[in-house]
């Protein structure tokens, strides 16, 4: 049977082959084995084989002497805010994120209540590679305990960052598309709680998606149109919530890029201090902080090397440019209920629509390409691409990123094929699509 993909956080696969619940139950298990004393905490994101899943991951857990909080179908920050105030060992969101629906996966939380990083999630790693258990005598079996009140603590912390009344006096017109996974139940709390006249698209979490859940521009064009002239913005997460797209009123897509800084935008205002963003997310941030004055850091990609710059630097914020938003007051997890309330709450206090605000930043441009090409033949080729290409500056933090004064461009390998994965962002989309004609050109040789 094929293996499923594990990373650092957790893993994925194919519902039937790669995952099944005695693979889920042997990952839980490894997880049990890793992590601290005390109880887990359980979530899903909708998905039709979610429930299957989470039954065997709580059977696993229970055997392992430990108590199960199970939130049922919440939101991945959710669970993992429902982790630290809970004081739990860890926790376990069953998800596979924006992948198709033959897809689920698990991700894991540390007693912190963030996604797992590279140390811990090792261990998990080979502890699942040697089948480690350690199963519970008939004295020391753990309970599954139902946990309601999941939503209701989140919901107050979102709110705790914004001016609610505020917002309530704007009455604005929110389309929310939820697409049939986690976010249509906070994300419901959250807009009535905020005055908003709303409609949810795919507010049953039931995983029958009705477009393909990476909420990215060409899997949004129908939602684009039904904000068009009718509803002030339109947010559109992916099924477990920790990812946000954004709509303005004319229906153009804004999209994920812009989320997290927008935030940050409305953050700085506040109080300025330490922006964090990963090496593949746009100059947006950088500009930002220039603008305000403030230190900028760069991660790199990964929602858990984020987490740990922003708590190196004591950040004020941070994000990804996947659309999501981390707020330290709220966790350190990336977080579509806090880029919605946060996007409404600059609106209000600006005055200013979407698109009004999205205009005084720098024309950007983004494009992502791949081509053929090792890991070990992208290192091994630095000094090639900087003499070629004519960069200001290089980094190895994460791949391979040159930077110019107004554009970089990034080259990651791959883990688990031989492609490298190029992403560049420019002033214009003519000068972002030059910079990956030229790497492609420069690496050509060394690839054939």
């Amino acid at each position: 049977m094929p293996e499923p993909i594990i990373s650092i956080s957790g893993l994925r696969g194919i519902i039937g082959s790669e995952l099944t619940p005695a693979v889920a139950a042997r990952f839980a298990a490894a997880f049990c084995c890793v992590a601290p004393t005390g109880p887990i905490v359980l979530a899903r994101d909708g998905r039709t084989s979610g429930k299957m899943l989470s039954d065997a991951i709580a059977a696993t857990v229970l055997g392992h002497g430990r108590d199960c909080l199970d939130l049922d179908v919440a939101s991945t920050p959710t669970a993992g805010l429902f982790v630290r105030e809970k004081r739990a060992a860890g926790g376990i969101q069953v998800s596979a994120s924006h992948n198709p629906p033959a897809y689920n996966g698990m991700k894991l939380f540390g007693s912190d209540g963030r996604v797992l990083n590279s140390a811990p999630g090792e261990r998990v790693r080979q502890a699942y590679q040697s089948n480690a258990v350690a199963w519970a005598d008939i004295d020391q079996i753990g309970k599954r305990i139902p946990c309601l009140e999941g939503h209701s603590l989140h919901l107050l912390r979102v709110l705790s960052t914004v001016d609610s009344e505020a917002i309530n006096r704007r009455k604005f017109r929110v389309l929310l598309d939820s697409n049939h996974g986690s976010g249509a139940i906070l994300g419901t709390q959250l807009l009535q709680r905020l005055g908003c006249d709303f409609v949810v698209l795919g507010s049953e979490p039931n995983g029958s998606f009705e477009h393909p859940p990476e909420p990215i521009s060409e899997n949004l064009q129908s939602i684009c149109d039904q904000v068009r002239g009718r509803f002030d913005i339109g947010f559109c997460q992916d099924p477990d919530a920790d990812r946000l797209a954004i709509i303005d009123a004319e229906g153009n897509y804004i999209g994920e890029e812009f989320t997290a800084v927008l935030c940050t935008l409305r953050r700085l205002m506040d109080q300025p201090g330490p922006v964090v963003t990963n090496c593949a997310s746009s100059n947006w941030t950088r500009w930002l902080a220039s603008r305000f004055g403030v230190p900028f850091h760069q991660s790199a990609v990964g929602e858990a090397n984020v987490a740990d710059s922003m708590i190196s630097c004591h950040a004020v914020y941070g994000g990804e440019g996947s659309g999501g938003p981390i707020d330290p007051r709220v966790g350190f997890i990336r977080d579509s209920f806090v880029g919605m309330a946060q996007i409404l709450d600059l609106m209000s206090k600006t005055g200013k629509t979407l698109a009004q605000i999205v205009a005084e930043f720098p024309p950007l441009s983004m494009i992502k390409d791949k081509m053929t090409l090792t890991k070990e033949k992208l290192l091994g080729s630095i000094d090639r691409l900087k003499r070629g290409l004519e960069a200001k500056s290089i980094s190895t933090l994460d791949g391979v990123r040159l930077d110019w004064d107004d554009r970089w461009l990034l080259l990651r390998a791959s883990n688990t094929e031989p492609i490298v994965r190029l992403i560049a962002e420019a002033p214009s989309r003519a000068e972002a699509e030059e910079l990956i004609q030229k790497a492609k050109a420069t690496m050509a040789t060394v690839s054939s």
